[in-house]
């Protein structure tokens, strides 16, 4: 057996600015620190915080007065920061800075009198504080047939954003139908996709076809993990999405050849490295690295987790 490792693959710049900024909390703070919905979307990164003392609440109710609290990677709606200033919850941001620039997309063309079309995954973190920006000007879509039943007050004061970790394929289905209904229909000057979902999906695109069996690491709940699988199946090979090692089934692998691995934003290293080494010992695979991109972004810790590094106390750390 060949393992083909994709690369790009696992966490992107915004998941390990999000972990390090719940890190370094941790380290300033002691336990616990709150954190609003999970930290990432992936079990194994959301479990090892529990085990540290993290409290992952959905709602700010359940943190005490005061306490430290961080904003996850999906981002918040105005009406959360504005419950935690009345708290006097000490808050950090670690909003995944492409997040950030739909949530300020929005606000722009709210200003100027436009109906938004968002398209994302109802109930999804990102898509809930996305929406929260504009509530009364906002539509979320899914689908081409959504968009054949949108009524909207001004056809020609349209725009359209996209959550950030969609499939690149679906979303441009969803922006051709838009496209067609709404003519002269705005959007950003760049794409809202962000560059590490469009990145792994183009390095499944690419090897999947030479493959027999694909493993996606990632989380159910984690919507760009999702996306790879589905790719991955809609290529031809056997495709699993899977959050370990512990979910691996040997009957997936009868007569494979080549498997090719990859990993959602979300997941870390270690459980694609535990999934190696299962098929090195158990089919005696060798590993074949192949890379698609390279990806040298980076995104700094939060300006208000920043300055807490030589404050001798913590005050209002609440920074965007």
């Amino acid at each position: 057996m060949k393992i083909i490792l994709a690369n790009p693959r696992g966490f992107c710049a915004g998941v390990n600015m999000a972990i390090e900024s719940l890190e370094q909390a941790l380290d300033f703070f002691g336990a616990p620190v709150y954190v609003y919905h999970e930290i990432v979307h992936n079990k194994y990164v959301v479990e090892r915080f529990l085990r540290r003392g993290v409290v992952f609440v959905e709602s700010l109710e359940e943190v005490p007065e005061g306490a430290p609290l961080l904003y996850s990677a999906h981002g918040v709606a105005p009406q959360v920061r504005e419950q935690a200033r009345r708290r006097k919850l000490r808050a950090i941001d670690a909003t995944c800075p492409l997040v950030t620039k739909v949530h300020l997309e929005a606000v722009k063309y709210a200003r100027e009198g436009y109906t938004i079309i968002l398209i994302g995954h109802e109930g999804h973190d990102e898509v809930v504080g996305t929406m929260g920006e504009a509530p009364d000007c906002m539509v979320l879509v899914e689908t081409a047939e959504d968009v054949e039943r949108l009524e909207v007050p001004d056809p020609d004061k349209v725009a359209y954003l996209t959550q950030t970790t969609l499939s690149v394929d679906d979303a441009n289905v969803v922006i051709a139908a838009l496209r067609k209904k709404f003519p002269r229909i705005a959007n950003p000057p760049r794409d809202d996709i962000c560059y590490a979902t469009q990145n792994r999906q183009e390095a499944v695109r690419v090897l999947a076809s030479r493959s027999d069996v694909v493993l996606v690491l990632g989380s159910q709940n984690s919507s760009n993990s999702k996306r790879l699988a589905e790719i991955a199946r809609s290529l031809g090979p056997r495709s699993h999405l899977i959050d370990g090692v512990s979910e691996i089934r040997p009957g997936w692998f009868q007569g494979a050849e080549t498997v090719l691995i990859t990993a959602g934003a979300s997941a870390p290293e270690d459980v694609v490295q535990e999934c190696i080494t299962y098929l090195q010992r158990s089919f005696g695979a060798t590993i074949q690295e192949e890379w698609v991109r390279e990806e040298n972004v980076h995104f700094p810790l939060p300006k208000s987790l920043r300055e807490l590094q030589p404050a001798s106390a913590p005050a209002d750390v609440e920074g965007r």
